[in-house]
């Protein structure tokens, strides 16, 4: 391949450019990878298209049920959730047979200061739940995968601490659980974990040419799914967050935009200089499926937006949050399997990864933030070693969050 030519990788496990001479490859975010295998995902999680859970459910329209009133928002709730409203969620004791809908009625749940409410809640494994969200903030219902842990029942005086847990682009809120064992590591400590849908939203409220509006997916995240857990299930004040790709970005984006939410955030394989040569062009371009300068809006002209999203930008104020990053060169490593050409959209996302890393923890290092990071090396953008790298730093997260091993 002539030393000149440009290559363009998608990030966020969502698409991929790669621009070879001549010849432009567009990798767009509803279209499977040509270079991928036939009916897999396009990066990494190597999913037969046709199992993929929809991102999306029908759309209502949109609650305009008031607040929760007075109650204490992002810590230990007033007053506990009564029994009726939470009946169904009684850990291993809830009524009927796992995968049962439960918990259908709305009166009695909370909602959220934006007026979003829990529509329906389904037990769909041992502690697992699907919690259904009206959320004003999208326009849309979208979905909750909440664990929690043995001691959790529905009519405690107490609060758990909590993992808000973020997936990557091109895929949904089942992932986590699908692609790894987090259930059962969850259940060895005394933690709630929260997988909130993120579909392809880009982690950000819209930039909407200058105008806002839905989707609001940060409002949704940080605002709607934490309050309505908070005010509901017992979800406390003692907060992590940690993604993948996109995810990644995600966690350590809100975590500079929310400063003190969280105690500790992972981002593993996360594209987090937004603003790094080359980065702004490449995720226009993984974007203009979506009309691209309508998330963050045009990279030049409205750039403060872009610092305002961008997680290198944010790092001074993320300090009292312990960061942990990890990346992989995207050269063949340990859980590759053999014969994947170079170029391979799994090993290109991941070169473009691991230089966005290494800005990041270099602006940390010149403003003296703490960072924690794992260049791992040979790797490429794969569940493997996501799932490695969440093993890896559990323990860290549950002690910086208060979280004890289960006995």
């Amino acid at each position: 391949m002539p030393k000149r030519t440009e290559r363009l990788i998608a990030i966020g496990a969502v698409a991929g450019v790669v621009l070879v001479p001549s010849v432009l490859v567009m990798l767009p975010i509803d279209v499977p990878n040509p270079l991928a295998a036939p009916g897999q995902d396009p990066v990494g999680d190597q999913i037969p298209m046709a199992q993929r859970t929809p991102a999306k459910s029908p759309t209502p329209k949109p609650s305009t049920s008031g607040g929760a009133g007075p109650q204490q928002v992002g810590g230990r709730p007033v007053a506990t959730p009564s029994e009726p409203a939470l009946k169904e969620l009684k850990g291993d004791r809830g009524s009927g047979k796992e995968g049962d809908e439960a918990g259908t009625r709305t009166g009695p749940y909370r909602t959220a200061e934006t007026g979003a409410k829990v529509v329906k809640v389904q037990k769909t494994a041992t502690r697992q739940y699907d919690v259904s969200v009206q959320s004003p903030a999208l326009g849309s219902t979208q979905k909750v995968r909440m664990l929690v842990p043995p001691s959790w029942r529905a009519g405690a005086q107490r609060t758990w601490p909590v993992v808000y847990v973020f997936h990557g682009g091109n895929d949904s809120y089942v992932s986590w659980t699908r692609s790894t064992d987090i259930a059962s590591l969850a259940a060895r400590y005394d933690v709630i974990v929260a997988m909130p849908e993120g579909s392809n939203g880009s982690y950000t409220d819209w930039y909407n040419d200058g105008k806002g509006g839905i989707p609001k997916w940060e409002t949704f995240h940080t605002t709607e799914v934490r309050q309505l857990l908070e005010r509901n299930f017992h979800a406390g004040s003692q907060r992590a967050a940690m993604g993948i790709s996109s995810g990644a970005q995600g966690a350590m984006t809100y975590t500079g935009r929310h400063p003190g939410m969280f105690k500790y955030t992972a981002a593993y394989s996360g594209v987090l200089s937004m603003l790094s040569p080359g980065i702004p062009s490449l995720l226009m371009y993984v974007n203009s499926a979506r009309e691209p300068k309508k998330i963050w809006g045009d990279p030049a002209l409205h750039r403060s937006n872009w610092v305002a999203h961008d997680p290198t930008s944010l790092l001074a104020k993320m300090r009292g949050t312990r960061l942990h990053v990890s990346a992989g060169n995207g050269k063949p490593g340990p859980f590759d399997p053999p014969g994947k050409a170079p170029w391979d959209i799994r090993y290109l996302s991941e070169t473009q990864v691991w230089r966005t890393t290494q800005d990041f923890v270099a602006r940390a290092k010149e403003l003296g933030v703490p960072v924690t990071a794992d260049m791992y090396g040979e790797g490429s953008h794969t569940w493997p070693y996501w799932k490695r790298e969440m093993h890896k730093t559990w323990p860290s997260m549950m002690r910086a969050i208060g979280a004890a091993p289960v006995k």
